[in-house]
């Protein structure tokens, strides 16, 4: 209780630089989970330099566009209600997540020195799970907006884990 506390009074203090920092945190933690639970990497064949580059795209890229993007939606859709709430999710999974994964991959693989080519047959590959939905919809009917990409965040260790996976095997 004392870490969450700590935490509540840094969001409150420095809210954009909490949750770029939450966001990169969580992202390298997914590659982590990654590489020694689904990969089973083991310690020695650790990619240290994958946690890195996942962990800095947390920090330099997902945290300031979801972030950003949480506070956009709640212009344009005003309120928490249900049908609010349902609202933001469409628009959130039918306009903005295709978007941002669109970017977030082809990122990743230009990092990890693919081709436009090879980039682009990755993303044509790419199955998207009907997660996100769910989890959108209780996130914005249920919790307030500076907890958003938190929340988000902590249901994306295991997405991020998938990603990193699914990033660097395709």
């Amino acid at each position: 209780m004392a870490l969450w506390r700590a935490y509540q009074r840094a969001l409150t203090a420095h809210p954009w630089k909490v949750q770029v920092l939450t966001a990169g945190s969580l992202m390298g933690l997914g590659d982590v989970i990654s590489q020694q639970l689904v990969e089973r990497r083991g310690l020695q064949a650790h990619q240290a330099g994958r946690t890195l580059t996942m962990a800095s795209l947390g920090c330099g890229f997902v945290g300031p566009v979801v972030g950003g993007w949480y506070r956009v939606l709640d212009r344009l859709i005003p309120g928490t209600t249900k049908v609010d709430a349902l609202k933001k999710m469409l628009l959130d999974q039918g306009g903005f997540a295709p978007c941002f994964l669109g970017c977030f991959l082809p990122l990743v693989g230009t990092l990890n020195g693919l081709s436009a080519q090879d980039n682009w047959a990755k993303l044509q590959r790419v199955s998207w799970p009907g997660l996100w939905p769910a989890v959108q919809l209780a996130n914005f009917y249920l919790v307030p907006l500076h907890y958003r990409l938190a929340v988000v965040q902590c249901v994306a260790v295991i997405w991020n884990s998938y990603l990193s996976w699914k990033a660097h095997r395709l």
